[in-house]
């Protein structure tokens, strides 16, 4: 495939104009976060009806340091001094591993900067929380066929917010972990972020899979230091995420390779996601993409489509021949959804502010990115054939990422809940140039978040 040129020749032909445009892009970003506080805090200060301490995101003022912190520093400048060389540079199969590594060390650096017990220990041992429950499950099959009975707010022993809004596959992940002897916290917290940093590889993956190695290696630094990392450590939407992002990868594989094997082991993970988070059946519009972008893959052999959807139906065929029906649970969250804070959260703030969360957790190189996307399509007729791919699949995930929103099931905590989508708009930073000043914002943007703010679900 044709690839684009690189950031050096780039920087040299490039319009004086453009940088303009990305810094407008970014400043307009800016004051949607700016905004949304400001409004944010007001409401709240009014009317107590966003229940959020600092609006537009679940968590408190208040600055601190921790062990993390000397970490934290020393990653993002590494990073941000040898991530675009290296990412240039390494073998590819040499690239993967060590994007998930250095990611990993982020999210653990970032986590650790409000210690080993707030920050990873008791993450997932609150009273909202998955650990809560993990004694009801001593008998699995039955916890399945009567998990419905307890989603509503005023059914007996109902199931804590998190494990209510859910599909059964969450619980059942740190179920499973407590007993293969992974029990507490601690060793929960760290199985979401070692998967969750894996979702930048699967990422990457599937960039160079149905768009070109150069933009993935241009992609991965971006990857590695996104903001959204105070937020994958350590939450289990991290896990969520990588999940998506594998199934979504291996999809890429399978239309560009012709691989039933792939095209199986998709399915697979694809229907895993849905059971895992009811919000995620929106990735779906993200694998359209990908067969849409794989279309000649498998108009050679349409036989993919056979594994794909016999992967997909296996996980819905477990659970439903358990006993649990996903269509009765989701109609049953969306009731318990209004008994809740949901159903007093203003719409009218949230529809906007959510997008804040966006820019929060994706930086403001994403916003500059984003622009770049939206005008590689605009010359889709005169662009790289590679970067106008990239820039479809981008924008893809944005449109999942607005029909969520607009749905009014994800009224606050985006920055958490979207990630799974989040995650595939930092591609669009591939487009930029200067990479290290605009590396240099989304570290600087991440370490005062993490610095500043105490942050919880």
């Amino acid at each position: 495939m044709r690839t684009l040129p690189s950031p050096a020749r780039t920087r040299e032909s490039e319009p004086p104009g453009r940088l303009r445009r990305d810094l407008y892009a970014a400043g307009a970003a800016a004051v949607l976060v700016t905004v949304a506080v400001v409004i944010g805090r007001h409401i709240e200060d009014t009317r107590g009806t966003l229940f959020v301490d600092w609006p537009p995101l679940l968590a408190s003022w208040g600055p601190h340091m921790g062990p993390g912190t000397p970490a934290a520093v020393l990653v993002a400048v590494a990073v941000v001094a040898y991530g675009p060389a290296l990412a240039a540079r390494l073998p590819w199969r040499a690239l993967l591993p060590v994007t998930w590594g250095a990611s990993t060390v982020w999210i653990l650096s970032l986590a650790l900067i409000d210690g080993w017990d707030r920050g990873i220990a008791r993450r997932l041992t609150t009273r909202y929380e998955y650990l809560q429950v993990i004694d009801r499950f001593h008998d699995i099959p039955a916890a399945l066929r009567d998990f419905t009975g307890h989603i509503l707010l005023d059914s007996p022993d109902n199931w804590p917010a998190h494990i209510a809004g859910h599909p059964p596959a969450a619980t059942l992940t740190f179920v499973l972990l407590d007993r293969i002897g992974l029990r507490g916290g601690g060793w929960a917290g760290m199985w979401c972020i070692t998967a969750g940093a894996t979702a930048c590889v699967a990422v990457l993956v599937t960039i160079r899979a149905l768009s070109d190695e150069a933009l993935a290696r241009r992609a991965a630094p971006f990857l590695v230091l996104a903001p959204a990392a105070v937020w994958m450590g350590t939450s289990a939407d991290a896990y969520f995420a990588a999940v998506a992002a594998w199934a979504v990868a291996l999809l890429a594989l399978a239309v560009t390779r012709r691989s039933p094997g792939w095209a199986g082991a998709s399915g697979l993970l694809f229907g895993l996601t849905c059971y895992l988070s009811y919000g995620l059946t929106l990735v779906a519009l993200i694998a359209a993409a990908v067969l849409l972008l794989g279309r000649h893959g498998v108009r050679e052999r349409p036989a993919l489509l056979v594994p794909l959807l016999a992967g997909l139906a296996v996980v819905p065929a477990v659970f439903t021949l358990a006993g649990f029906s996903w269509w009765e649970a989701y109609h049953l969250l969306v009731t318990r959804y209004t008994q809740g804070a949901g159903g007093i959260r203003p719409y009218g703030y949230w529809v906007w502010a959510n997008l804040a969360c966006t820019v929060l957790i994706t930086g403001l190189a994403t916003a500059a990115g984003l622009r770049r996307t939206g005008a590689v399509l605009a010359r889709r007729r005169t662009a790289p054939r590679a970067g106008v791919r990239l820039a479809f699949l981008v924008s893809v995930a944005l449109l999942a990422l607005l029909v969520a929103d607009l749905s009014g099931m994800s009224k606050a905590e985006t920055e958490r809940i979207w990630l799974p989508f989040a995650l595939w708009l930092l591609p669009a930073c591939a487009f930029l140039t200067r990479p290290r000043s605009w590396l240099t914002a989304q570290a600087v943007l991440a370490l005062l978040l993490n610095h500043l703010l105490l942050t919880g679900w």
